[in-house]
Formats: C-alpha cells, structure tokens, sequence
C-alpha cells in the first residue's frame, strides 16, 4: 500500500473567478397624461380608473390582471427582468448555448395605450443611455467557503435516491481516508499524498492532509466524486509517488511507518468507487427522443417535445413546434410532468395534436419502460369523483397550497384538479395530479399541521373554516383513506443546505434550505430572498440534489442574493407596501432575478373569468374539450432502489427506504387537536383522526 511512498512532486494550479456587470434600468416617468380611448379613460401609470402600466416593458392591461401586489409588472418575467437586465443573456447562453426567450404576453393590453406606453419607454431609455451606468460585480461562490463561515450542515446523498451515488453511497463519513494531489510540493511531477475527511457536505468534503493533526492550515474542499479522489492504495497500484506536504516533511523522519501507524483500521473508499460514480451517471434519455410534456402555457394539456440535451439527468425539452428551437422546458428525467407518446391518450387529458405531420428525421419516441411509474391505484370502490373539494399545493405558485376541487377523473388514477377561485371558465387552468400524489391533502390537512391555507379568491367569510364552505358550496370533502399516506425515512432535518430546482424557472437551481418539515413534505427557501419565494417540494423530488451536484455535473449553480443587491431590487416596492389589512392573501409575487439568475420564460398569473393561467402568460385559443375513456388498469409499480453490495468490510450500505402507512377507516372525522407541525419522518396523524 505505501511502495507508492517518494519524494517527488508537482504543484497543482489554482482555479480563477471572474467578475461580471449588471445594467440598470430607470423607471418609467410617471407624469404622463391622461389618455383616453374608446370612450374609456385610463390613468398612467397610477391605475386608478382600473388600469396599470408595466414598469418593464410599458404594456398597459387591466390592473387586477398585473403580477404582485403592488401592480408594478404585467408578469413574473417583467419583475425579474427589471432587476436582472443585461446580466440574463450572458448566464442564459452560458448555461444553453441560445439567446434568451421573448418576454411573456400582457393580459388583456390595450393595442393604443401599450403604443403609447412603449414610446414613454422609449424616451426613458434614450434620456437612461446618457447617464454612466455603475457595475455591478458578482463574488464567485465556494460552497465550502458558505458552510465554514456558516457553521451549516448539509443534507447527505443518501436522502437524494434519483442522484448519482444516491443509492450506493455507504458508510462515506469524516475520517475516511483518501489519496489526493499534494498541493504544497514545488516538484516537477504530480504527486499525492493521504488526506483524512474532517467534514462532509453532500458530494463535497473538507480534507486534512495527514501530518497536520490540529491544524488547518491547508485544509481545503473537494468534490469526492471527482477525478481526484482515490481510496488509500491507489498510489501504489497505480505507481504514483506519495510525498508529505512541503510545510511537514521534516516533521517526521521515517513517513512510511507514520502512514501504516495511522492507517491501520482506518476507512477508504472502496476500489471501485471511482466505476459508481461513472455508472451512476450515466442516464438512458438521448437526445432526439420524443416525449409528452406539459404545455407551460396551458397546464391543462399535454404537447410532444424532443430532449436537446441531458446534464445530470435533467432534460432540456424543446417543444417540437418550435422552428427556432427556443420554446424549451426543463425538468428531471424521472419528473411526473414528462410520459410517453400516447400516454394522453390512454388516460383521457387533453392533448396539443402538433402540425408536424411526420416525425424528424432522427428523432425517435422514448421507450416507455423509461419513465418513472406510478403507484398502481384501484378505482373501482370507493374512489374520487368529481366535485369533491382537498387542499392542494399550487403549480403556479409552489409556497402556497390551496382550496382546490376535483375537476375531472381520469384513467389510470389521474385527476384533473382546479384551485377554487382562481380557475378559468373552460378548465383551460386545470392540472393533472395523480392520486398517489404528494402535492394534494385531504381536507384539514393544513389547519391540523399549522399551514396557513390560502382561500378561494373573492372568499371573504375570513378566517376560512371548511364545514362553513362546504356547506355553502354544497360540495364533500375526498375520502381521507384516497389519499397517499406513505412516510419514507428520507433523512431531512431542519436547517440542512442543499442544492434546490427554482419551480417557478427550472433552468435555475439555486442554494436553498429546508425550513420546514411536515412528515415528507419539506419548506424549501432560497437563501438570500424572502420566505415569500419559499416552495413546498416532496422528500423524493427529482428536482433536489445534494450539495455538489452542480459541480459534479457541469450545471450551472445560482448563488445566494447578497443583501445589497435584494435591496436595492426591492426598496422601492417596500416603500409602496400598504399596512396588512387586507385579509385575503393569494398568490404572492415571485422573485425578482439577483446578480447572476438567468432570465426567466415561465411565468403566470392566476386569474378569474375567462383568462388563463399558464407558466408563460401567453394567452392562446382554448384547447378541444376531454374526452372520456374507460379506467384502464394502471402500470406495474416501480420498484423502489436497491441498495449496493458492500464496498468494503469497513464500509457499510445504507439501508433501504422504511415506508409506514397509515390505514384509516370510516367517514366520520373531526381534527385532531395538538398534533399539527409534527416535523419528523414517521406518518404519525397527521390527516384526520376517524371516529371510532
């Protein structure tokens, strides 16, 4: 193990950061006339008379129709923009290699006051390109350097199951020892030396080169799963020369009998660790192939995109109308909104039909044996129909979950669902859970947890009371024992650092935290921005990664909002907040773009009447009505990972997933009293209590 041992080396080169600049934007004048049209008159940019003007782009609409509370943008891609500008095409292109996409549509714009607002904004940035604009640098990010300075703790790869070694990582702890490039040599030659685990952070560990006891002198972060890291004898195998660091080769005369006195009984990584890794991340989706997505501008309906790419197991779909190849979405390969072609079909949910009439020379429909599967459901009893009123998180809005009703059963135990309130008058807004999904709740779920619970729109008998609603509305809450009850041992705690999808833009993945925990339902809040922007995400999401995985996967990592920035984004809005008297709160604004965030190409508002709610904002005509197909008999059930063979005698696996279910009989129900916020990984009651 030690005939690797020599006195050779070669030093290793330091990465460099770079520093970018961000332009600012002036806001629009505010002085402009009263503008009249249509024998109707509308104020600018005030909205008094019922109307706003989009501080971003200029577009005029109905005022209730604008994005945040203060009614400054027409959409979450106008209030990012605002504080993003020129700063989003650079990260954009960095990370897809394409121009950044158009900004989503104004709802309900008038075609006279957005020309006239258009030029106000024209004339705006004339007088703007006069002035200096200041830059603004971006301080590279170092997730060590984050922790350290933090004392914070990360969330282990084995609550990741969909991540590369999620599966397989064992016993990898602090003190485990490993074979690393010696930095502190001045030799002509690459050399190595042993260094120990003092931390762990997800992928990332803090290393200690032996020799160095206490002091942490050259301590420094590393990426276990890199090209780097070996298990101990691998030097030897290899015929690469050990040599202790410059700064300790006099402290001991005779090294190899230090090594063999430190070593024996110590962990490594297995041999085969470095294969794992390899293994583990190689993933079955191709470009080319044809899948169904959601349509981000109409959630209630499915369209075929082709994958452009795969990073770590995540898709860029560009969707198979789109000439210019820019109308993209991006999502994990084992995400519930992504199935194969036909699966609309067989269940009943609507369907974009696209106006290719062949496939593309190339492309290829994805195997359907590569999608995640469902959990085989039974509807022939008693099972959910239409009308029945749950509480269920919002796509549109992911901090929020919501009075929600049962729209449409389909196959296959599918449902369509719409949030009470906010739902479009042809269904165009509906989305498609799956029974056994973790996103919907039995009624009473967020009162018995402590969650606040957002009302329908327009409700106002506040605070909302179920019994009181349902009455009123003549409608029955969903079975509580439909609901999946299914509490895995995920291994999260509050307060651990993690690597987090931005929902509301999946190009994004940002430094976040679990802020709560709620049995396998986690708080996730994107460090640096208000808990407002905090999205409530499942345990086993394929849209969380360990600390690492960005480095690990060449994807690019979002770094958290400094204070200065947030408030130089957001002083202006702060300032025009009114006092909380209002009592209804309902979908809250999402966040503004920091220095470093690509710009955002999926954004919605929530609206009543006839006005879609979509990721985009973009209105469109309304989709061919459902059509109703027999139940089918769901797939097999995917069968949960498997855990690895031992690495080694002194490294253990990690055990399987232990699942608890909880059975509830009966009708009746009343809350349970004392048992909400039971942060903890069992299944405990956290429904409903039944009567006996």
């Amino acid at each position: 193990m030690f005939d690797g041992y020599d006195s050779c080396s070669e030093d290793t080169s330091s990465s460099s950061s770079s520093e970018e600049s961000e332009e600012e934007v002036a806001p629009l004048p505010s002085n402009l006339p009263i503008i009249k049209n249509n024998g109707q008159v509308y104020t600018y940019p005030d909205g008094k008379s019922g109307m706003a003007t989009c501080e971003m782009c200029g577009m005029v609409g109905v005022r209730d129709a604008f994005y945040s509370k203060t009614k400054r943008f027409c959409s979450v891609s106008c209030s990012r923009s605002y504080s993003s500008n020129s700063k989003k095409a650079s990260i954009l292109a960095r990370l897809q290699g394409k121009p950044p996409t158009k900004k989503a549509k104004v709802l309900q714009k008038q075609p006279l006051v957005a020309k006239l607002a258009a030029y106000a904004q024209y004339q705006a940035t004339l007088q703007n390109q006069a002035k200096t604009k200041a830059a603004v640098s971006m301080e590279g990010f170092s997730w060590g350097n984050y922790i350290n300075s933090n004392s914070f703790i990360a969330a282990p790869v084995t609550c990741f199951k969909h991540a590369p070694m999620g599966t397989c990582w064992g016993d990898i702890s602090e003190n485990v020892r490993v074979e690393v490039p010696n930095t502190d040599c001045s030799l002509p030659t690459k050399v190595f030396w042993i260094a120990g685990i003092v931390k762990l952070a997800g992928y990332n560990a803090l290393l200690r080169y032996e020799g160095f006891e206490n002091d942490p002198g050259l301590d420094f972060w590393c990426n276990v799963c890199g090209s780097d890291i070996h298990p101990v004898g691998w030097c030897a195998a290899s015929g690469k020369p050990l040599v202790p660091p410059r700064t300790i080769q006099h402290k001991y005369t005779n090294w190899k009998a230090f090594l063999v006195k430190r070593l024996t009984g110590a962990k490594t990584l297995p041999p085969d660790f470095s294969q794992k890794v390899s293994e583990s991340m190689q993933y079955p989706f191709k470009p080319c192939m044809r899948v169904e997505v959601v349509d981000k501008r109409h959630l209630c309906r499915t369209r075929v995109a082709v994958v452009e790419s795969v990073i770590g197991g995540r898709l860029r779909l560009v969707y198979e109308e789109s000439e210019d190849r820019t109308d993209d979405f991006w999502c994990h390969m084992h995400s519930p909104l992504i199935h194969h072609i036909g699966w609309s079909r067989s269940i009943g949910h609507r369907f974009k039909r696209s106006d290719i009439t062949k496939k593309q020379d190339g492309h290829f429909d994805t195997p359907p044996h590569l999608f995640a599967k469902v959990k085989e459901v039974d509807q022939s009893g008693e099972w959910f129909k239409e009308g029945m009123k749950l509480e269920a998180i919002d796509p549109l809005n992911l901090s929020t979950i919501c009075v929600a009703t049962i729209r449409k059963v389909l196959a296959d135990g599918f449902l369509m669902i719409g949030i009470d309130g906010s739902e479009a008058a042809d269904g165009s807004d509906w989305f498609c859970y799956h029974a056994t999904s973790p996103s919907i709740f039995p009624v009473g779920f967020c009162e018995i947890n402590m969650i606040e619970l957002t009302p329908p729109r327009g409700y106002t008998k506040l605070p909302f009371k179920w019994f009181d609603y349902l009455r009123e509305t003549g409608s029955i809450a969903a079975p509580v024992k439909l609901f999946n009850k299914d509490v895995p041992n995920h291994g999260f705690r509050v307060g651990m650092k993690l690597e987090a999808v931005d929902l509301m833009e999946p190009r994004l993945i940002c430094v976040a935290t679990v802020t709560r925990i709620i049995h396998r339902l986690l708080r996730i809040h994107f460090d640096g921005w208000e808990e407002e922007y905090d999205q409530w995400v499942d345990c086993e999401s394929p849209d969380l990664y360990p600390v690492g995985w960005c480095q690990l996967t060449g994807y690019q990592l979002q770094p958290p909002a400094s204070q200065s920035s947030r408030e130089s984004q957001s002083g202006s809005s702060k300032q025009k907040k009114k006092a909380k008297s209002q009592q209804y709160k309902g979908h809250k604004k999402k966040r503004k773009m920091p220095v470093g965030k690509k710009p955002v190409s999926l954004s919605s508002l929530p609206m009543t009447g006839g006005v879609r709610r979509s990721f985009s904002g973009d209105e469109e005509l309304t989709p061919p009505p459902y059509r109703t197909l027999p139940a089918q008999t769901a797939p097999e059930a995917f069968p949960p990972p498997s855990t690895s063979r031992e690495f080694s005698p002194s490294l253990k696996t990690v055990t399987a997933l232990q699942l608890k279910e909880e059975l509830i009989d009966g009708e009746d129900y009343h809350f349970l009293q004392g048992a909400s916020d039971q942060e903890s990984n069992g299944s405990a009651n956290f429904y409903i209590k039944q009567e006996p």
